[in-house]
């Protein structure tokens, strides 16, 4: 199975365990782009339980949420808006809005749910794309 594609911004540390399962649970079949996207929608569905509290992490130019804020995150954004990375949809505002799972820090989360966004945190940290 090719390794996922990594960009050259990669810069953590290796963790052999997160590896392991990402590979062999995530993308484990995935061998082009848009398989690790769908691998990694598939996944998060079965994982996160929502509703759960999150706290804004980083500041992203795509999105209005800013460091500190907080939202409920209420699901998954779509598979269509999840091919170049995973979106999940958050109350703001009084409206839904969907933002980057990568710029969100679970606050209230069962175990599933904070080791998933983690494997996802993991991912984005080591400069991997689909």
């Amino acid at each position: 199975m090719p390794k996922p594609r990594s960009s050259s911004s990669g810069r953590g540390r290796q963790d052999r365990r997160r590896e392991a399962r990402i590979i062999n649970e995530i993308v484990v079949d995935a061998y082009n782009e848009s398989e690790r996207a769908l691998g990694w929608y598939y996944h998060l569905e079965n994982h996160l339980r929502f509703p759960f509290a999150a706290t804004c992490k980083t500041r992203r130019t795509t999105s209005p949420l800013k460091t500190g804020e907080s939202v409920m995150i209420t699901g998954l954004a779509s598979e269509e808006d999840c091919d170049a990375e995973i979106m999940v949809r958050v109350r703001w505002n009084d409206r839904s809005l969907g933002v980057p799972l990568s710029q969100l820090e679970p606050q209230s989360a069962d175990a599933s749910t904070a080791e998933a966004v983690a494997d996802w945190h993991y991912w984005c940290a080591m400069g991997y794309r689909f």
